[in-house]
């Protein structure tokens, strides 16, 4: 019995074969390559319309629910840095929306009730309704005046060709990217650009933002 003793189980054995953090390293492939192909089809058009807006506007609201919102939130930190007057809608602090206002709504399938709720009363209102989402033709992206077009997969998986390619023979690794996280990480580095494009067309620098910077960190 004691020829066994050290033998390794044919579990143990399998998972000696897999390579270290392969699921780590094949997430963040799939990332890298969906942020590419999300640049590759941004239409630069309808960002450049956005930001004229923005930058027109008396003042800007960003809202989304979820990981999507934690997204705006950094968006607005940024706006708020370039010294813009930004609010989080949902904040205890945010005041009255009114025309000549900007919201700005993250939502990759347009489709969340909530978001599609509070963009029907911005109409209402009369304020300008943009949308960043993956899904230009939602309830969402139907009612909004400009509609921002992040490629990212939708919350069932389905036409999410990229992983399927990048992942081949490791089919389980699709859950690698569950719901709207290839959406979600996409807008946040598209927004984190847009803050860059922002700089250059306000004449900007980082010192500039780092004397917005929150001191009471």
């Amino acid at each position: 019995m004691a020829e066994y003793k050290n033998r390794a189980t044919p579990e143990e054995e399998i998972i000696e074969e897999v390579p270290k953090c392969q699921t780590m390293h094949a997430s963040m492939e799939i990332l890298t390559k969906h942020i590419e192909q999300a640049l590759s089809e941004l239409d630069l058009n309808s960002v450049s319309e956005m930001l004229d807006d923005i930058l027109g506007a008396k003042n800007i609201f960003v809202m989304g629910t979820g990981r999507s919102g934690l997204v705006g939130k950094a968006f607005a930190t940024r706006l708020m840095h370039l010294g813009l007057r930004v609010y989080v809608v949902g904040e205890s602090t945010t005041p009255a929306l009114h025309s000549g206002d900007v919201v700005v709504a993250i939502s990759g399938s347009g489709e969340t009730l909530s978001i599609v709720d509070l963009g029907q009363v911005v109409k209402k209102i009369g304020a300008s309704l943009i949308v960043v989402t993956s899904q230009p033709d939602s309830t969402l992206g139907k009612m909004a005046d400009k509609t921002v077009r992040i490629f990212g997969r939708a919350k069932n998986g389905k036409g999410d060709y990229l992983v399927q390619h990048l992942l081949g023979k490791y089919a389980k690794l699709s859950e690698l990217a569950p719901l709207g996280t290839t959406f979600e990480i996409t807008a946040l580095v598209f927004l984190d650009a847009a803050i860059a494009e922002l700089m250059v067309r306000m004449g900007k620098d980082s010192k500039a933002l780092e004397e917005m910077h929150d001191k009471l960190q």
